[in-house]
């Protein structure tokens, strides 16, 4: 698949490619447009806590591949 391409197969994870198209400058948008994906970035985040917390409860092995996911150092 080539960059910037949209894999409609696949889920979205955090942010839209819309979301990173804003943030990351590569979209020629407003100053109000870029924040209002960072404030939908910031919301999901929020959402992802509960989700860890289903997780903990109920697969643990998945929060682990998150973690590994999220965590991961460089």
């Amino acid at each position: 698949m080539a960059s910037g391409t949209l894999d409609v197969g696949k889920y979205r994870a955090i942010m839209t490619t819309t979301d990173r198209e804003r943030i990351t400058g590569e979209a020629d948008v407003s100053d109000e447009k870029r924040y209002q994906a960072i404030h939908r970035v910031r919301s999901r985040i929020e959402e992802l806590e509960t989700d860890v917390e289903v997780l903990a409860e109920h697969h643990p092995d998945l929060l682990d591949e998150l973690r590994d996911v999220v965590c991961e150092e460089e």
